[in-house]
């Protein structure tokens, strides 16, 4: 009985060595994935910077592809309106001419 005991014992002491230590491992492994953490958040925090310019970088080409695009509407546009302003003073002064020379047969009359 006596034996039986001791070997209770020391099982009993076996289990709580291996209860410490299994919590020493356990505060070890939380340790080292909170400075995994901590080291993969002071990376990204570095590639803020780049992958902000990158986006400018973007955005910037965007912007300057709309303009062109915009200015080419502007400059179609205008050519278009100042054909049409071309086209209708041409016929205003044909109007113009027909309407005097109306006048001038009728005053002839």
């Amino acid at each position: 009985m006596e034996d039986t005991l001791k070997r209770l014992l020391t099982v009993e002491t076996e289990a709580e060595q291996l209860v410490a230590q299994a919590q020493t491992e356990r505060e070890q492994i939380i340790q080292q994935a909170l400075q995994e953490a901590h080291q993969a958040e002071e990376q990204f925090k570095a590639k803020i910077p780049e992958l902000q310019a990158g986006f400018l970088k973007k955005a910037e080409a965007r912007a300057t592809q709309t303009i062109a695009e915009l200015k080419k509407r502007y400059e179609e546009r205008y050519e278009h309106l100042r054909h049409l302003a071309q086209e209708n003073q041409k016929k205003s002064l044909e109007a113009a001419v027909h309407l005097l020379m109306q006048v001038g047969k009728n005053h002839d009359n």
